[in-house]
């Protein structure tokens, strides 16, 4: 920003100054990975078939030898002679958002945010720009919709902010134009797949064409003091580049999880340069928008049945939030020769493993039955928290023997069948304790370990026979 309050502007060169000669190579469209030929599989990621076509082109070399990017160079400082600058943060009201963020948006900062096409990014990012009133103009730029399109989502969402100004644009030329014209304190680009520079060859969406709108964004934004959140898709056939390849480039990257026939959406921080990254923040997706869930273990148990043999409660951190979770397990007598085995929000291997040892360490004979396994309300639990949850539920439903509804479990279990140490032990047992369950398994280093006393009665289990014991499964 210069001094007379007007935005310092992104030099711009002719296309025949900048531009020479191009060359052919072929770019990964999952992970930005350049070779000079085309391979069919990606060494880098891994992926096959991923390897597209694109020319770039070289720089000129000016008069004397030198490059033209070479014109302006920085000179080396001292570090302890620099100027630290404390990060002056802005709350975008919307508190779980903020969370994530650790504590509001940070002026001139770059902003990522990821997810599957329909997951909700857009109608997030469009209820933020209506908190964001009265904090200076706010400009919304889509590639993908209409002004007549986004509209109707703003109406749908009670949109009214008079600094909220709109541009369906996808040049990166003609949007930096708008941005000096406009001056807005907050910019959206949604998404950055559509945009495109005339002076990258190749199509809008490949990798070239996303990290240079990203570059120049980056560089616009820093300058100028400018807070950009910039909206990508990720795809899983990975034919256009995904936010992956951008991550070292961006301030802050958030992702957006869920699954689409489901109404909960989790927004989980991946990379934080201002803040912490092991947060989270849980929405709702309702036709007025995401709404904010500030206590999600409540609402996720909610709608349990009565006393229904394989279903239990487990205790899952995410970030440094516990979620209180119930599992579904149900077992049938194999009709084929091999069983099956179906989980929903837990890993396939997690689950195929954890049987086998139920099978070898506990003489649960599961060998013969079709195991099936759901996380109620499309919640994807990643952590071996749960592991003993999962050996409690399968028993349960193989034993037609119901798990008493006061019970949480919590455990990592181990090939030998031992119940090994967690984590953030004293946040789980809280949170069972805050919603009222009267008893919870944990591991016996764990139970040793306690400082504090409990409302609730803790059972310490060495492995999973006494689990499965205590529990009367067996």
């Amino acid at each position: 920003m210069l001094k007379n309050g007007k935005m310092r502007p992104v030099p711009k060169f002719s296309r025949r100054e900048i531009m020479a000669k191009a060359k052919t190579i072929f770019v990964c469209s999952s992970c930005g990975y350049e070779s000079a030929k085309w391979l069919g599989k990606c060494p880098a990621c891994n992926e096959w078939n991923s390897f597209y076509e694109e020319k770039v082109a070289n720089q000129v070399s000016t008069a004397g030898g030198k490059s033209s990017s070479s014109r302006e160079r920085s000179v080396p400082r001292k570090l302890k002679e620099v100027e630290g600058i404390e990060a002056t943060r802005t709350g975008t009201g919307i508190g779980e958002l903020d969370r994530v963020l650790g504590g509001g948006l940070v002026k001139g900062s770059l902003v990522l945010v990821g997810g599957e096409p329909g997951i909700g990014k857009s109608t997030l990012i469009l209820q933020l720009c209506d908190k964001a009133k009265g904090d200076g103009k706010v400009l919304y730029i889509s590639g993908e919709e209409s002004a007549e399109q986004v509209k109707i989502r703003a109406d749908r969402l009670n949109i009214n902010n008079d600094d909220l100004m709109f541009l369906g644009e996808t040049n990166i030329d003609n949007i930096q134009e708008a941005i000096f014209s406009v001056n807005p304190k907050l910019v959206i680009i949604d998404s950055i797949q559509t945009m495109y520079s005339e002076e990258i060859t190749s199509a809008a969406g490949t990798v070239s064409q996303v990290r240079e709108i990203t570059a120049r964004i980056m560089r616009m934004c820093k300058d100028n003091g400018i807070t950009t959140i910039i909206i990508g898709h990720v795809t899983k056939d990975g034919n256009i580049a995904g936010p992956r390849v951008l991550e070292h480039m961006v301030d802050t990257v958030l992702y957006l999880e869920g699954e689409r026939y489901f109404s909960y959406r989790i927004l989980r921080s991946v990379k934080n340069r201002f803040g912490s990254t092991n947060e989270v923040g849980m929405f709702e997706m309702k036709n007025e928008g995401m709404v904010e869930i500030t206590n999600p273990s409540s609402i996720l148990i909610s709608e349990r049945n009565d006393n229904p043999a394989g279903s239990i409660i487990v205790a899952s951190m995410e970030g440094t939030r516990p979620l209180l979770v119930e599992l579904q397990a149900l077992t049938t007598p194999s009709v084929f020769g091999i069983p099956k085995r179906t989980a929903n929000g837990i890993d396939y291997n997690r689950l195929a493993v954890l049987i086998a040892v139920a099978e070898k360490r506990a003489g649960i004979n599961l060998g013969g039955q079709d195991v099936y396994l759901n996380v109620v309300s499309g919640i994807k639990l990643a952590e071996p928290a749960v592991d003993l949850g999962i050996i409690l539920a399968c028993t349960s439903s193989y034993k037609n023997v119901s798990i008493p509804q006061d019970i949480v479990a919590i455990g990592e279990v181990g090939l030998t069948g031992e119940v090994r140490a967690v984590n953030m032990i004293e946040k789980r047992i809280k949170e069972a304790e805050k919603l009222g369950f009267k008893k919870c398994i944990i591991p016996e280093s764990n139970k040793k370990l306690l400082k504090e006393t409990y409302k609730l009665d803790i059972i310490g289990v060495r492995n999973i026979n006494e689990a499965i014991k205590g529990l009367q499964l067996k």
